[in-house]
């Protein structure tokens, strides 16, 4: 099956039914954190790859209706988790953006979407032209534990369709070759912080945690388990 098709034949769906939806309000806090730490107050801000919607409904709740949210998916199955959470401030809508030249935003959400994209290059150069600001969240599944652990990056592509792996500076690489300006960036502990770890990891979180406190770079490069929150033009 043709990669980009797995999301709108149910394929996804059927493998992740929540849609990670139970990563959503810890994913919502980094956004704000990066929003407030650099000043932006948006009125108009969309998510590109919205899934279930519960990033935005969860900004949606901090932000109330001075700002107008809207979530762009493709997916039916999606939609049908994210449609129902509509409310005034906001809209969600079963179309893929870059097929809506007309719409622009202040502040465009790409949370842990790219990866996933065969034509990841012009995806991106695409959607720089949709909002003055971009957002992203980016696996950092490539280290020296998953590159020795081959399985983990192919269970990582089976189970949630990751089908290209960044390390912090590649991601950050591939951004600026597609025309994006840096503003600010930080890691986010995935590994760390997100529900429902299995035991492997619950196992790793000592070593990660305390090489992470003493190099950040270096627990990303050696350990994985973490990502990339990346605020853009």
């Amino acid at each position: 099956m043709n990669q980009e098709n797995i999301y709108t034949s149910g394929a996804y769906f059927e493998r992740n039914p929540s849609w990670h939806e139970e990563d959503s309000p810890w994913k919502a806090r980094q956004i704000s954190k990066i929003l407030k730490r650099n000043d932006l107050r948006p009125t108009t801000v969309g998510e590109v790859g919205c899934g279930a919607g519960e990033i935005l409904n969860c900004l949606a709740a901090e932000y109330g209706d001075r700002v107008s949210f809207s979530g762009y998916e493709v997916s039916p199955q999606a939609f049908a988790l994210c449609s129902r959470k509509e409310k005034p401030h906001l809209r969600f809508f079963l179309k893929d953006l870059l097929q809506d030249p007309e719409t622009h935003l202040d502040v465009l959400l790409a949370i842990d979407v790219f990866e996933h994209v065969e034509d990841y290059f012009g995806f991106l150069r695409q959607l720089k032209t949709r909002a003055t600001h971009k957002i992203f969240h980016i696996p950092l599944d490539l280290s020296v534990q998953s590159v020795f652990r081959s399985h983990k990056l192919m269970d990582t592509r089976q189970r949630v369709g990751h089908i290209h792996y960044f390390t912090k500076d590649t991601a950050i690489a591939t951004l600026k070759d597609t025309g994006y300006e840096i503003v600010d960036h930080f890691y986010t502990s995935t590994a760390l912080d997100l529900p429902n770890q299995s035991w492997k990891s619950r196992l790793m979180k000592v070593p990660r945690s305390l090489l992470f406190s003493m190099n950040k770079d270096s627990a990303a490069r050696l350990l994985g388990g973490f990502s990339l929150l990346v605020l853009a033009k």
